[in-house]
């Protein structure tokens, strides 16, 4: 089955909103790089998607205009095989990258990068209803705590938790980096 490993909105836009700490980025990178140095050794293709919204502006960090949409900091170096740019939750909505997909005959995608239950969770749900399917690597993807509407605070572990269950069995087959790496070489 020929898989493609997508790092959705790994860039440097979020370091600039203030609910960033920097706390959470060393096990986020290290399952990340270790995802993509392994996709890259096994000749999987790793698509990179960038994410990019509001007013075309220096002082949006989501603008082109501002230098932030740029790979985040820590974030391994690698080519790229494909580069799309959102401006929706989804990966898939108005990027081309689901012809991009078709016309190379994907059938498993690795869903991976920043927020877990943002981008990351709504692109896996998509390609799900599209027919793909997906491999969450939740360990490679990266989120920060909310506060929910009675002023509580959910944590990013809660909200992982709370990704990983309703994803699981229902989108994706929601994994680490390291089982992601190890069903690919099993399929191989």
């Amino acid at each position: 089955m020929k898989t493609c490993l997508i790092v959705i909105d790994a860039q440097e836009s979020f370091r600039q909103r203030s609910y960033f700490t920097a706390q959470s980025l060393p096990p986020y990178l290290a399952a990340q790089n270790a995802l993509i140095e392994g996709c890259v050794a096994r000749g999987v293709p790793v698509v990179r998607i960038f994410h990019s919204d509001g007013p075309a502006e220096a002082g949006n960090p989501f603008a082109i205009e501002s230098g932030h949409v740029r790979p985040l900091e820590g974030l391994a170096p690698f080519d790229a095989t494909a580069t799309f740019t959102k401006s929706r939750h989804s990966a898939l909505v108005d990027t081309g990258l689901a012809v991009w997909l078709t016309q190379h005959g994907i059938q498993r995608l690795i869903v991976s990068g920043i927020r877990t239950e943002q981008c990351c969770e709504t692109t896996t749900r998509h390609a799900s209803d599209l027919g793909w399917q997906v491999d969450y690597a939740l360990d490679a993807t990266l989120t920060w705590d909310m506060v929910q509407a009675d002023g509580r605070t959910l944590t990013a572990a809660d909200i992982r938790d709370r990704t990983a269950t309703v994803l699981q069995d229902r989108f994706a087959t929601v994994c680490t980096a390291a089982q992601v790496l190890e069903r690919v070489a099993a399929a191989a």
